[in-house]
């Protein structure tokens, strides 16, 4: 016998061995297929022809795969398998004709992460279009993303099991001194550093309550001297040397040369990560968003973080 031609076989043939092997019957495969009894009787026996072996056992009680046909069949539901994701995927990227990704974040993510993803999206995107939204407080960006306001969230972790979820980075805080503190010793005590007047973020602030929750493990409280909310205020009024503060370190950048800096002995960070709602069904722009920011920023085999609420 000569060798098999596989780019004479037809998809029709695939689809009506499949049919058979799910229903048994070749009137009830027609009628699925839409097609002639007889349409799929030709379509079975070109097949056997093609391939050279019996692939079904005709009886009264039905059409029963023979042991190379069941093998054949399992192959053939890989093939289509393969064809309905082929197709697919390329309906994704007719749906990347247009559209938009709606982002919601804090300031320092939207200061120092985000613009390097959004030039990379739309040097390969430029047909999309993406709004950023700016929050002070993560549970804001959280519950924009859970009421549908935005598609795409920047948040600390963990975070609720409302959302799927990537670890994006772990910012370490920093104590940030005046520039007569020239020679302190890093990693700073907290005794030394209560001996400066403190200046915080508002209790109400996200990263406030971070470093309140972290200090209570260690029974810390501090006394601010001030509470400012916007980062490059607090920042400047270290310069100013009016006293210390304590910052995550992407939200000082750039952190001025003058200004003194020293690790705590205890690690300190907060972790941001990234959110969609997990039973949301996102848009081909938004995936394709996702992507681009992994790509940027998270390592291939970084897997999603685990989702649950924090204490």
């Amino acid at each position: 016998m000569g060798e098999i031609n596989p780019y004479r076989l037809k998809i029709s043939q695939l689809r009506a061995l499949v049919a058979i092997a799910d229903l048994g019957t070749f009137s009830d495969a027609a009628l699925q297929l839409d097609l002639s009894q007889s349409a799929v009787s030709h379509a079975i026996a070109t097949l056997e022809e093609e391939l050279g072996v019996i692939l079904l056992s005709r009886g009264r009680q039905g059409a029963v795969l023979t042991p190379v046909g069941e093998e054949i069949t399992a192959e053939a539901r890989g093939i289509l398998q393969s064809l309905a994701g082929l197709c697919k995927l390329a309906q994704q990227f007719r749906g990347l004709q247009s559209g938009q990704v709606r982002v919601a974040g804090f300031r320092s993510v939207a200061t120092h992460l985000l613009p390097t993803v959004i030039a990379r999206f739309q040097q390969q995107h430029p047909q999309l279009s993406v709004t950023i939204d700016e929050h002070h407080h993560y549970r804001d960006v959280e519950e924009a993303v859970r009421q549908g306001r935005a598609d795409v969230g920047f948040t600390y972790l963990p975070t609720s099991p409302d959302f799927r979820v990537w670890e994006l980075l772990r910012d370490r805080y920093l104590a940030l001194l005046p520039p007569s503190a020239a020679g302190i010793q890093s990693p700073i005590d907290w005794q030394t550093l209560t001996q400066y007047p403190l200046i915080l973020s508002p209790a109400d602030d996200g990263d406030r309550q971070v470093l309140t929750r972290y200090l209570g493990r260690y029974g810390v409280s501090l006394q601010p001297a001030y509470e400012v909310r916007e980062d490059s205020t607090i920042i400047s009024m270290v310069r100013r040397g009016l006293g210390a503060a304590i910052m995550a370190h992407l939200a000082a950048e750039p952190i001025p040369n003058d200004i003194v800096t020293a690790e705590f002995a205890e690690p300190l960070e907060r972790v941001i990560g990234v959110i969609v709602l997990a039973e949301a069904l996102q848009t081909p722009a938004v995936y394709a968003f996702l992507e681009t920011l992994k790509a940027v920023w998270l390592r291939a085999d970084n897997e999603p973080a685990t989702a649950v609420e924090p204490s």
